[in-house]
């Protein structure tokens, strides 16, 4: 006999990924206006200063706002302003409202939500027929004071006793949120980390990225634009490679042909502005990209039309290599075009990422250390990159340091030189290796420090294939169980 079971949860929205909460500060409706381009999945509208009547005039606009993008709107604690708005549904403090009382004037298709801060807490919230449960502090936070934090174990000791999903809050970062999605949140409650930021949309982005850690493989979807290299070591084919290796979904744009092998570049045939063009929205118009990187470019006028493009679809995570010349010497971006990079693409990135003479070519210093590669970054920062990696590798130290600077601090990345004349895609294959790593979730020093260790091991594992600089070991790399990646 087959039996028929209606299970009700889902015939009720969800609750996962980004769940955004409002502050008290100035220009409230346009920061949240920013944040919500960058994958805020739910927003709250927590306001206990402003009177009935200003509250219900932002809430009508806040509403406005997570209809047009699609997000969920939760009223924080005040029942009487949900109804008033239709909103989404109401989150109830512990002390702040009967849950049973809630859910009668709520109706069943509207969600509700229960701070707790115990398993005791949760699982009553569950019994009151919650949707779901806010849970924390995870971190200690600058917003209230908490006398305990629960931490990333916490939340791992509830999601095998609850039914319904977690939402962790409390003193969430970019860089502290792994562990916690890791321990089974469905969702990370923010405030501060996006509405304090100075780019609350690439400040949401960053975040709402980090889901793609728990996705299957292909795990994040990378759009390389770059140049074809038909020996096959960088350009378009060493990214592809570099992206599929790593466990990620790659899709291409080709900027320019090239003839090439393992001795130089015999010839350069770029690929029309506007075809460029057309590759890049075919693209983005289907494929739900996270990140894009940027290789060889060669015209002023393809270096335009990616920056158009790129600002059109809204990409926030985009990892520029600033290519310039091939491994034997030849030219590979125009002059005018780098003119147009300075001002048009690198306010764009997410991430620069030049080695030492790309970085003089651009600021016009001199490096020839550790301290003028700092300079050299802070230079590019001006100049409107908002995460800059500098790579030593063509300085002479037996280390190798590369230097990431994120408009506050300056990290080391330092691995021992690899003596190989077989380096041919180095500075492809790394800036692939980051874009894919933060498409699959990582943060930006995790990224980096990943992206680093794979390019290491791809140097020291590569073959001496042709008669001039060979290419990298991208399937040795990926592969090596000896050092796995982190």
């Amino acid at each position: 006999m087959l039996k028929l079971v209606v299970d009700r949860c889902k015939n009720k929205p969800c609750v996962e990924g980004l769940y955004l909460i409002t502050d008290h500060g100035e220009r409230l409706v346009e920061r949240v206006a920013e944040a919500l381009t960058g994958g805020v999945s739910v927003l709250q509208y927590r306001d206990k200063m402003r009177d009935p009547e200003e509250r219900l005039a932002i809430g009508m606009q806040l509403k406005e706002l997570c209809s047009r993008h699609q997000v969920k709107f939760i009223i924080n604690d005040d029942l009487d302003l949900a109804l008033k708005l239709d909103a989404d549904g109401v989150h109830l403090g512990q002390e702040d409202g009967d849950p049973a009382v809630a859910r009668a004037l709520l109706g069943p298709g509207k969600l509700l939500g229960i701070s707790t801060h115990s398993l005791e807490e949760a699982l009553a919230a569950q019994a009151a027929h919650a949707d779901y449960v806010g849970f924390g502090a995870i971190y200690p936070t600058g917003t209230k004071e908490v006398p305990e934090t629960c931490g990333p174990e916490g939340v791992a000791a509830l999601k095998g006793k609850l039914r319904i999903p977690v939402v962790a809050i409390g003193g969430i970062t970019r860089d502290n949120a792994p562990p916690v999605l890791e321990a089974g949140a469905d969702a990370v409650a923010v405030i501060s980390a996006i509405l304090s930021s100075r780019n609350p949309a690439l400040a949401a982005t960053e975040i709402s990225l980090l889901f793609n850690r728990n996705a299957p493989h292909p795990r994040g979807i990378v759009l390389t634009v770059a140049g074809s290299d038909s020996g096959g070591g960088a350009g378009i084919q060493g990214d592809l490679k570099t992206i599929s290796l790593l466990g990620s979904y790659g899709a291409s744009a080709i900027a320019a042909l090239t003839a090439q092998n393992t001795t130089g570049v015999s010839s350069v045939l770029p690929v029309p502005a506007e075809f460029l063009a057309e590759q890049i929205d075919a693209v983005l118009d289907d494929l739900p990209v996270h990140v894009v990187k940027v290789g060889m470019l060669s015209t002023p006028e393809n270096t335009a039309v990616l920056a158009e493009r790129l600002s059109a679809h809204g990409m926030k995570m985009v990892v520029v290599d600033p290519v310039m010349t091939a491994k034997g010497g030849a030219a590979l971006l125009e002059d005018e075009a780098l003119a147009v990079m300075k001002k048009r693409l690198i306010p764009l990135s997410y991430l620069l990422t030049p080695n030492v003479p790309e970085a003089e070519r651009l600021t016009g210093l001199t490096i020839t250390d550790p301290a003028g590669m700092e300079l050299a970054a802070r230079a590019l920062h001006l100049m409107g990159a908002k995460n800059v990696l500098i790579k030593g590798g063509h300085l002479t130290d037996g280390m190798v340091t590369d230097i990431l600077y994120d408009g506050n601090a300056f990290t080391r990345f330092t691995a021992p030189r690899v003596l190989s004349r077989n380096t041919h895609g180095t500075g492809c294959s790394l800036a692939s290796a980051i874009a894919t790593f933060l498409a699959q979730g990582e943060p930006l020093p995790g990224a980096v420090l990943r992206g680093k260790l794979f390019i290491t091991k791809a140097i020291k594992f590569a073959q001496p294939l042709g008669h001039g600089h060979g290419p990298v070991n991208h399937y040795q790399a990926a592969r090596d169980p000896s050092e796995p990646l982190p």
